[in-house]
């Protein structure tokens, strides 16, 4: 836990924090930063410690490392660490009046509202179609070829995401416009965004261009429900029902925007993530075969995919928590401090710009033994290294931010990779990638092709 002091720290006791040595006059350490963002992140914590500043052009940053600097961090409330202006490059994308557009309480309301397109029950609904849009896309495959694997999982998780959490109707408009638009609001995310998201770069111009199409798309598939009365489970019938705490519904807009915000929220985090997993297994082969034969042992009993077999299945799970913790998809999360935020003798002022780096803390060695290593089994007993404190993985956040998609996207990686590793083998045709920091979301260096080839042996659902 934080240290606790007895009284407030005064401005005049507090210690100055300390500062990353090498930047340069004006930009600091912009170039470094963009060149490899956790290497100079890592050094800065191996030389000034748990905590340290450092500057990005003019503005400055402070970064909190390990599980004592998270916890001060993520219990942080939202009128002293806010979110809001830090991600403004997100309203374009997900529209006006939701998210990051609303003060921190309707916001609140908003995520609220999806708890019950991600219970227990709307999950074991899920797993259905997350096998079935696996067993087609394995079936599109053929026999034997290569493919691009970030875009391959790109494809198949938003497959998944839009039948689950968007609609039929939506699925089936992915080849009518849907994909295409979704896929440029993705590309309008990008670093010039960041700073200024309403610069008009083509890039941005085809950002609003595919938000007016969506929009459209969602407003066309909501009248015909209110016009026909029939009733559809998921996530935009659950917004349609909805109403705010003064009794209000939802815009179409606004509905829009909330379903965005989930969809980005998780398939794109997702899908680099399926990446990883795949290539981390591809070089530890006495693991995959492992993987594999628990995938034997459980649905020799089950037959059929299911939410509890699924969850049975924990050699795979670890193997995947063992790549968020190596590559997790976020290297960043960053809070704008608005009231002094205290840590130990310590005093970020207001304006600063504070980040934790999963990417940094996750490879610290005196929370993870041979911490470059992939070792699914440090999350097994008896060493379960990520339960040894509630901050020590924080690839989806903590505190009352964290992503409440979580149970969602390991779900549907279990059960991507159940049915491809029993239909395929894969070989990568490449050196191990380096990680894209060009990227918002960091997925592995393309190209990244991976070569596949049918199994010989019959597969078990079938």
């Amino acid at each position: 836990m934080t240290t606790v002091r007895s009284t407030p720290l005064s401005p005049q006791e507090a210690r100055a924090i300390p500062e990353l040595a090498g930047g340069w006059p004006l930009i600091g350490h912009l170039l470094d930063f963009q060149k490899d963002p956790v290497s100079l992140l890592s050094r800065g914590w191996r030389e000034r410690g748990d905590l340290f500043r450092f500057r990005l052009g003019p503005r400055e940053f402070v970064l909190f490392t390990g599980p004592e600097a998270h916890d001060c961090y993520f219990r942080a409330p939202e009128d002293q660490l806010h979110a809001k202006d830090v991600y403004q490059f997100t309203v374009p994308i997900f529209g006006r009046g939701v998210a990051y557009d609303v003060a921190p309480e309707l916001m609140a309301e908003q995520v609220g509202f999806l708890y019950p397109a991600l219970s227990e029950a709307a999950m074991r609904r899920f797993v259905r179609i997350m096998f079935e849009e696996t067993w087609q896309f394995a079936d599109a495959l053929g026999e034997d070829g290569e493919v691009d694997l970030p875009h391959a999982m790109n494809e198949l998780t938003v497959k998944i995401a839009s039948r689950c959490l968007l609609g039929e109707e939506v699925r089936a408009q992915l080849d009518a416009g849907f994909a295409e638009a979704y896929h440029e609001l993705q590309n309008g995310i990008n670093t010039l965004g960041f700073f200024f998201p309403n610069f008009p770069i083509p890039a941005h111009r085809s950002r609003d261009r595919a938000r007016r199409k969506v929009e459209d798309l969602f407003s066309r598939i909501m009248a015909e429900r209110r016009h026909s009365g029939a009733p559809a489970d998921d996530m935009m019938q659950t917004l349609m029902h909805a109403r705010y705490k003064d009794g209000r519904a939802l815009s179409d807009n606004e509905i829009t925007g909330v379903l965005l915000t989930a969809l980005f929220a998780g398939q794109h985090t997702s899908a680099v993530l399926a990446t990883w997993t795949a290539l981390e297994l591809q070089r530890a082969p006495s693991y995959l075969a492992r993987v594999r034969d628990e995938v034997q042992d459980v649905y020799r009993e089950a037959e059929a995919m299911s939410f509890e077999s699924l969850k049975s299945q924990v050699t795979l799970e670890h193997a995947i928590r063992e790549c968020e913790r190596l590559h997790p998809p976020l290297i960043l999360l960053v809070r704008k401090v608005l009231k002094p935020l205290h840590y130990k003798d310590y005093i970020l002022s207001p304006g600063t710009l504070a980040m934790v780096s999963p990417a940094v803390s996750h490879r610290l060695p005196h929370l993870f033994a041979d911490p470059d290593r992939f070792n699914p089994d440090r999350f097994a007993p008896p060493a379960s290294e990520g339960k040894q404190h509630h901050y020590a993985l924080i690839s989806f956040g903590g505190g009352k931010h964290r992503c409440i998609g979580e149970h969602f996207a390991y779900m549907q990686l279990k059960a991507i990779w159940t049915v491809l590793l029993d239909r395929f083998d894969f070989s990568l045709d490449t050196e191990f990638p380096e990680p894209n920091y060009g990227s918002w979301v960091t997925g592995p260096r393309e190209p990244c092709r991976v070569r596949y080839r049918r199994r010989p042996q019959a597969s078990i659902f079938r």
